[in-house]
Formats: C-alpha cells, sequence, structure tokens
C-alpha cells in the first residue's frame, strides 16, 4: 500500500478497505505519510465522506495507533465525552459521582478549544495540581479513587494528534467522520466499557442546529458501538451556560457548591445534567436498572457526600490540597476587579450569543488566543442571568473577573453585546433534547 493509492480511491469515492485505513493511520504515526498527503486525505474525508463502516475503521486504526489501556477492576470502566459549551463543567462532578457508584472513570479529558473552557484548565485551577501523569501513576491513581482527570499521554492515539495539527491548517475541522475518528480514537483508547456522549446543540456549542448535533451524535455513537464499546448520545441545550458562571476557577467553585451541598444548586440546569449524563452511564455499564434508576443513584452520591469524598482524594493525588473539600474557597484564585454589569434597560433576557460570551471570557485571559498562552484562572464571568429572567434597568446582569480595569471595560462591552434584552421571554426548550442510540 501507499498513500498516494489510498488518497485517489478517496478522491474518486471508492470504499477504503479497513487494511487501507490502518495503513494510513500508522503512517501518520510514524512519519510515514507526508503533511500534504494527510492534508489530501482530510479533504478528501471531508468532501467524500468514509461511510459508516469507514468511520468505524479509521477510529480504530488511529486508536491502535499508539497505547490502549487494559483494566483488571472489581467493576465496569466508564466514561463521558462533551462535544463543548459554555460554562459547562459537568465532568467535575461527574467523574466523582460515577465513582461513587461503582463505575471505574480514567477521564482522559482536554484544554480549552476556541470559545470553550477546557476541563484540564479548570482543574488545574486549584493550587498544586497536575493533571500530566505517566500510565503507573493513572493506574494508581484510577484504583484508589475511582477516578482521574488527566491529560493524554504522547502515547495515546499519535496517529490523532498528527491529523488533527492538520485539519486545523487546512480548512478540514468540519468532517463529522474525522470529528468522530479524532474523538473517539483517544477516548477509546483509555480502555473503556461504556461511554455516555454529551453533543451540545445551540449558539455556545460548535454544533448551532439540532439537524447537525443529530448528525454528529449519531456518528459517535454509531461508531463507538461499532468498534466495541457500548454507547449513547444526549442532545444537550447550549443556548445559554450550563452553569451561571465561565471561567475556571468560577466553574470549578460552582462544582463545588453542588458537591458540598449548597442548597441553591440541588436542581440547577448543571445538576440535572450531572444526574441525566450519570443515570446514561450507570446503565450502559450495567450498574443500574435503567437510566431513570441511574440518575436517583447520581443524585444520591452528591447528596450524600460520596462523590465529594472521592474528588478530594483525586485532587490530592493528582498534587493538589488534602482539604480542599473542606476549605475550597481559600484555595481557588480570586480576580483583582470584581464589578456586577447592569441591564441597560428594563426587559427579559431573551437572548445569549454564548460564542460571543465564551470569547469575552477568552480575551479576559481565561483561554488561549494561541498554543502556549498562559491561562488566567481567575477571571470569567459569574452570576450570569438565565434565559426568561426579569430585570429591571441598572439590575445585575452577570458579575466580571477582570485582571484591571481596561480589561473589565472591554469585557463589560463585549457582554452587553452578547446578551438580548427584549420585551418578551424565549420558548422554553429542554435541557435535554433527544436520546441517539
Amino acid at each position: 500500500m501507499d498513500a498516494r493509492s489510498i488518497i485517489a480511491r478517496l478522491r474518486d469515492r471508492a470504499p477504503l478497505a479497513r487494511e487501507e485505513l490502518a495503513w494510513f493511520a500508522n503512517g501518520l504515526a510514524s512519519g510515514a505519510v507526508s503533511d500534504a498527503q494527510a492534508g489530501a486525505f482530510a479533504m478528501a474525508a471531508l468532501l467524500n465522506g468514509l461511510g459508516d463502516e469507514g468511520r468505524v475503521a479509521l477510529t480504530e486504526a488511529m486508536r491502535d495507533s499508539g497505547d490502549v489501556l487494559t483494566w483488571d477492576l472489581p467493576g465496569p470502566v466508564a466514561d463521558k465525552h462533551s462535544t463543548g459549551g459554555i460554562g459547562d463543567c459537568t465532568s467535575l462532578p461527574l467523574a466523582p459521582a460515577l465513582a461513587a457508584c461503582g463505575a471505574f472513570n480514567p477521564m482522559i479529558s482536554g484544554r480549552g478549544l476556541g470559545h470553550t473552557g477546557g476541563t484540564l484548565d479548570k482543574l488545574e485551577s486549584i493550587p498544586g495540581l497536575s493533571t500530566a501523569l505517566d500510565e503507573a501513576r493513572l493506574r494508581g491513581i484510577v484504583r484508589e479513587t475511582g477516578c482521574a482527570i488527566v491529560s493524554a499521554t504522547g502515547e495515546i492515539a499519535p496517529a490523532d494528534r498528527r491529523l488533527y495539527a492538520i485539519r486545523d491548517v487546512t480548512a478540514t475541522v468540519e468532517s463529522i467522520d474525522l470529528i468522530t475518528a479524532s474523538i473517539l480514537s483517544k477516548k477509546l483508547a483509555a480502555g473503556l466499557d461504556a461511554l455516555v456522549l454529551d453533543v451540545k446543540c445551540g449558539s455556545g456549542a460548535f454544533m448551532k442546529t439540532r439537524a447537525d448535533a443529530r448528525a454528529l451524535a449519531r456518528a459517535l455513537a454509531g461508531t463507538a458501538n461499532g468498534a466495541g464499546c457500548v454507547a449513547s448520545a444526549l442532545i444537550t441545550d447550549m443556548n445559554q451556560p450550563l452553569a451561571p458562571a465561565m471561567g475556571n476557577a468560577l466553574e470549578v467553585a460552582e462544582c463545588m457548591a453542588l458537591l458540598t451541598g449548597e442548597a441553591e444548586t440541588a436542581d440547577s440546569p448543571l445538576a440535572r445534567l450531572v444526574a441525566a449524563l450519570g443515570g446514561e452511564c450507570l446503565a450502559l455499564a450495567g450498574l443500574s436498572e435503567s437510566p431513570g434508576d441511574g440518575m436517583d443513584r447520581i443524585r444520591e452520591a452528591i447528596a450524600g457526600g460520596a462523590a465529594a469524598e472521592r474528588f478530594g482524594r483525586m485532587v490530592d493525588m493528582l498534587g493538589g490540597p488534602a482539604d480542599f473539600i473542606e476549605n475550597w474557597r481559600r484555595y481557588l484564585p480570586e480576580a483583582p476587579v470584581m464589578r456586577d454589569l447592569g441591564a441597560p434597560e428594563r426587559g427579559v433576557i431573551a437572548a445569549i450569543d454564548g460564542e460571543a460570551l465564551g470569547l469575552a471570557v477568552v480575551a479576559l485571559g481565561g483561554g488561549r488566543l494561541r498554543e502556549g498562552d498562559v491561562i488566567d484562572p481567575a477571571v470569567g464571568f459569574s452570576h450570569v442571568l438565565p434565559l426568561g429572567a426579569k430585570v429591571g434597568r441598572g439590575d445585575p446582569i452577570l458579575r466580571i473577573h477582570a485582571a484591571d480595569e481596561a480589561a473589565a471595560v472591554r469585557a463589560e462591552r463585549a457582554a452587553l453585546a452578547a446578551i438580548t434584552i427584549a420585551d418578551a421571554p424565549p420558548p422554553p426548550v429542554p435541557l435535554v433534547h433527544e436520546r441517539i442510540t
């Protein structure tokens, strides 16, 4: 086999054999495939598609291009993946809740991408904590606490790492086949028995429409199952921040309020989505009779403190403070400038441009404009009012957390442009739109 003939067959819409896709993935990992050939392959895949069987074969080949973990644990290995949204910090309470319910969760996570925050960046706002572990350390933490939220090692899916960078500069990021293979090759390399996929839809998501979100959810769930991992997907709403905060330490604070039982968080959208995703995951892993039964178990693990205890042990083993659960407010950094943004007029919150609001957090220093940028974990927005909230002129609609006054002024302008106040509220939408199996 050679790269040119494989690219030519894909260009001409001929179905690629499993062996051809395996050869190409190994060539990406080894360097036998050049950057030009990788770009040509990505463009042909974007324009012509790989088909269902080809998508599964590419995912498995990219998974197998590096290390694939295997486990010997007294329970199923299960995980969640989100396609990204604003104020979406479900991973932090979900991982320890799953662990408290008998699942083992090696959650290989990512950093911020575009306007969306990254789980690793959020977790590393805790002083001393590091998510960079070798395999032996990962195994020890998962066995001891039931969960570990970590970054991928250099040996996990190296073919994806190479192709991902090339897609970013060749205008081929939007290919559903390549998105699917990229996400799942890394997740399945963790040796999962079950996976629930949270596919976001709306102004704060990468998929703006239900149709696009449904197409991606079907591709992800179908491919994961085809690759031997029991999976389903929930399409969830992202027309407003999931938690009323955006920014790394600010989102950790919301999660800690949930895990430590602060009353106002018990029925928040964040709490409800953690329960929905966790219930689905437990059912897929065979730890509950149904998603509904699983939701009850997740809620009980959080309300009873078992999830918080697991989270505290994980933080300690990742290098964070041993007493973080008891003293989390003391440890999380605070921005030097904090001020409320008043509503410019009377009315109701009718629309939120989530992507614009997310980019405003990035501009504050809460995300990266280029690779290598240092993130300020303290900046962002908190106390963000939800859609439908009534406001009078001058009433606070969110709180700005900034490094200096100039940054706060810029964030104020960006937030005002991103939030629409009108006379009538928007029509209500469900938090979970549909379930895809």
